[in-house]
């Protein structure tokens, strides 16, 4: 038995901790299969491959924040516009989550993601921004200078959560309600270390607080203990106080 070169085979080979012998011996090298392979491509769309792909976001996120120090997540709209208060008071809370020794993560939109980026990054503060794979938005923003896109929500939801000492959530649509609701989830099955979350803008959220506490409480679907999960708020000191009180830095 020769090699494709005419060498000789050995009787004996050893690749790692496998023992090849006689027939089993293969000729040559891994790295040369590896780089002269070629054939069907419908591998990258299986499941295994995908699970790949999954474990490779979650190292790849793990390693960006591993040493983020201590932060909190800012929810809102990718929708809400830059001449607006909602937009005004996400610039105020970046930068004042910043003052109080907090880096900030965000979605990394537009919007009100923007907005408290851009408070953090004029503060001088570390400015997160964990961004979706979706086929209508526009992408990072510019006040990111941290940034990290996954193609999997669940992933970077986890993401959001792990890194996070607490939360603060702007006024939002489907994605924003998607989020507060993980949390709540989270924080009320013990999954997590307890966290504070904050919903600031008293007006736009009384009307969830008040279903969730006369049909959910009411009609036993929830405790009144789980209306504590959460406080809410239309300051931005008493927002920031709320938010940290509970996880010094």
């Amino acid at each position: 038995m020769a090699s494709p070169e005419g060498a000789p085979v050995p009787e004996e080979q050893r690749l790692g901790p496998v023992l090849r012998r006689q027939d089993q011996v293969r000729t040559g090298t891994t790295d040369q299969r590896l780089l002269d392979s070629e054939g069907p491509s419908e591998w990258v769309h299986t499941d295994p491959w995908r699970v790949m792909r999954i474990q490779s976001e979650f190292v790849e996120g793990f390693g960006a924040l591993a040493e983020l120090g201590p932060a909190v997540s800012v929810f809102g709209s990718a929708r809400t516009p830059r001449d607006s208060k909602e937009y005004d008071a996400g610039v105020r809370i970046g930068r004042a989550l910043v003052d109080a020794g907090f880096a900030v993560i965000t979605g990394g939109g537009p919007g009100a993601m923007e907005a408290v980026n851009k408070g953090a990054n004029e503060a001088g503060g570390t400015s997160v921004g964990l961004g979706i794979e979706l086929p209508f938005e526009q992408g990072m923003n510019a006040y990111v200078n941290l940034g990290v896109d996954f193609r999997y929500f669940f992933v970077r939801k986890t993401c959001f959560v792990k890194y996070a000492r607490g939360f603060v959530v702007l006024p939002g649509g489907l994605g924003t309600l998607d989020e507060l609701f993980e949390a709540l989830t989270l924080v009320q099955t013990r999954k997590v270390t307890r966290f504070p979350i904050v919903l600031f803008g008293t007006s736009y959220w009384s009307g969830l607080v008040d279903w969730l506490r006369d049909t959910l409480v009411a009609e036993g679907k929830a405790s009144m203990h789980d209306l504590e999960l959460f406080h809410l708020s239309d300051d931005v000191d008493e927002a920031i106080t709320l938010v940290t009180k509970e996880v010094g830095i």
